[in-house]
């Protein structure tokens, strides 16, 4: 490869056991062909039983990192995850406003607002609720929550399909672009059909509900396959159609690992091995 690659900025946690934040968003970014870019916001120490401890950034470290490799590499769009609190919070507004990201900036911006891991663990405080509405919503090209997340910022408890538009129409008024509400805590729907709203027309993307516990780290893997699409060039529509297709195939193909909820999987993009080694 003799061009420079399409580049995406992730902003998030890491996560030890690799199923979810910066090590989920780098394996769909290489997976989905653009260079990964990384803000480490925090570093947990977790596996499949829980969240058992973290430690956050400097919120100066954070902001630094954008600006660094905004300035010498370029973003072609970025996405948030676990952000961790409100000085990060409003260091990443800010830091993102210099380097020109977000929904009327050159550079496409993904808030997926996770604020919570998937075994419940608060991922930060009232603080950093009111700053993530405050400071990154209007910001946002694109708004990714699931159900869980939904509640949180709506107080809405979305049960059923139609209830998802009621719940688009009101993260809308919070001020992103757009918004992909996330149906997957629907397990009583048969289909996982997830909802895009741009502030006038919905576009609904269906896809199989796949029999299996193993989905840690699904919401990730959407949010940064949708980040990619964007920074491919892809339209609004046309990355979140990717998306969808690309975390319905990681569902597909999840495994166990650990004790209790295993990761979706990205291995399925992975090419077939060129040679047959002597074992």
């Amino acid at each position: 490869m003799t061009t420079r690659p399409p580049a995406a900025l992730t902003i998030a946690g890491s996560d030890s056991g690799g199923a979810a934040g910066l090590q989920s968003d780098l394996r769909t970014f290489l997976t989905c062909g653009v260079h990964g870019l990384v803000a480490v916001t925090a570093v947990t120490v977790q596996n499949t039983l829980g969240v058992h401890d973290r430690a956050d950034i400097p919120a100066r470290i954070v902001s630094g990192q954008i600006a660094a490799v905004a300035g010498d590499m370029g973003v072609d769009a970025a996405k948030t995850g676990m952000l961790a609190s409100a000085e990060i919070i409003h260091e990443v507004a800010d830091a993102c406003d210099d380097a020109g990201i977000g929904r009327d900036a050159r550079v496409p911006f993904v808030v997926d607002p996770v604020a919570a891991s998937m075994t419940g663990h608060p991922l930060f405080d009232e603080g950093g609720l009111t700053a993530l509405r405050q400071r990154l919503l209007p910001r946002a090209t694109v708004l990714t929550p699931n159900l869980d997340e939904v509640r949180l910022l709506t107080g809405m408890d979305v049960t059923g399909r139609a209830q998802m538009r009621d719940a688009a129409l009101a993260l809308h008024d919070l001020g992103p672009r757009y918004v992909l509400v996330k149906s997957g805590h629907l397990v009583r729907d048969s289909e996982c059909v997830d909802l895009l709203y741009d502030g006038s027309e919905f576009v609904e993307l269906p896809g199989p509900r796949h029999d299996t516990p193993h989905t840690h780290g699904a919401g990730d893997a959407m949010a940064s396959a949708l980040t990619a699409g964007l920074a491919r060039g892809m339209s609004m529509v046309d990355a979140a159609r990717f998306a969808k297709a690309f975390v319905t195939k990681a569902v597909e193909h999840s495994y166990p690992m650990g004790a209790k909820i295993g990761p979706v999987s990205a291995f399925w993009r992975l090419a077939p091995e060129e040679f047959a080694p002597e074992v």
